[in-house]
């Protein structure tokens, strides 16, 4: 019997919500076909330490945590790591380090304050969130989970555990850079070779502040172009795909994108593209760059 499911569950008592911050793992692969996004982690490096440093499986369920975090109290013994995004997080008011496990008891409050670096943070625990697992992944998105985000009075399952203070792996190094990089690292995408030659370099020598109408699903920007390529039949997309719309705007599709779409698809980011690109907030600059 696994050793992990023979320990008691405890709960984490959502008291404020934050802005929004929803249930991930890995994603949910083998789905495309029905229509069903692969939603997932937005920022796969923060996820992997997080869960590296508490010694979890790799596709242990975290909570992704937008900006603004939440208020969340305890009421069982277990082990946790903050990774990601600098937002100050505090346990009982004490403000603890990022990407460093630390054993939380009954009634303590995990809580979360100014932003110092980075645009989501990511909330590991020992085991993972034990939110249901459909179509294979414990991945929130309403349509298949029901769940959209976070809610006051909410209740978190997770099994509870004893310190672990002893973890070697609490000392792996971690780069942080990305989280001040502009820079977007791209490949050509299917219709790159359609635009024009001095679009095609402009694309790339071009600045773009992200949109406040980004989210999960996409990443926008307030500039545009003058775009005269026709629409492609609908074709598949995927978490990386940018895609240029006939009004001239780029759209970078993220983790719970539409399976496919009609718009030429000019680059494809990479995974460490879509890493840097996850942890830009509305206002900031980015800059594409073809590897």
């Amino acid at each position: 019997m696994n050793s992990k499911l023979s320990n008691p569950m405890g709960e984490v008592v959502v008291k404020q919500p934050g802005l929004f911050s929803t249930i991930q793992d890995f994603g949910r692969f083998g789905s495309r076909k029905y229509g069903v996004p692969e939603s997932g982690i937005m920022d796969r490096y923060a996820f992997k330490i997080c869960n590296l440093i508490l010694g979890n499986s790799e596709n242990d369920a975290v909570l992704e945590i937008t900006f603004v975090g939440p208020v969340l109290e305890f009421n069982a013994a277990t082990n946790i790591c903050v990774g990601g995004a600098n937002l100050s997080p505090k346990i009982n008011d004490l403000e603890i380090n990022l990407n460093t496990a630390y054993q939380v008891k009954a009634g303590d409050i995990l809580s979360f304050g100014k932003r110092k670096s980075g645009f989501r943070s990511y909330l590991a625990i020992k085991y993972g969130f034990q939110s249901p697992e459909i179509l294979g992944s414990r991945s929130w998105f309403e349509a298949v989970t029901g769940n959209h985000r976070l809610q006051k009075n909410q209740l978190l399952h997770y099994q509870t555990s004893e310190a672990i203070n002893n973890n070697p792996h609490s000392t792996i190094h971690v780069n942080t850079d990305y989280l001040n990089s502009e820079m977007i690292e791209t490949y050509g995408g299917p219709e790159f070779a359609e635009l024009t030659e001095s679009l095609q370099k402009l694309i790339f020598q071009k600045k773009f502040k992200v949109s406040g109408d980004s989210n999960r699903m996409a990443v926008q920007f307030e500039e545009g172009f003058n775009n005269d390529l026709k629409g492609i039949h609908t074709s598949p997309v995927m978490p990386g795909s940018v895609q240029l719309t006939p009004s001239g705007k780029l759209i970078v599709l993220m983790r719970d994108c539409q399976t496919t779409g009609g718009y030429p698809r000019v680059l494809q980011l990479s995974e460490y593209g879509i890493q840097v690109l996850s942890q830009k907030m509305p206002g900031e600059i980015v800059q594409f760059h073809r590897k």
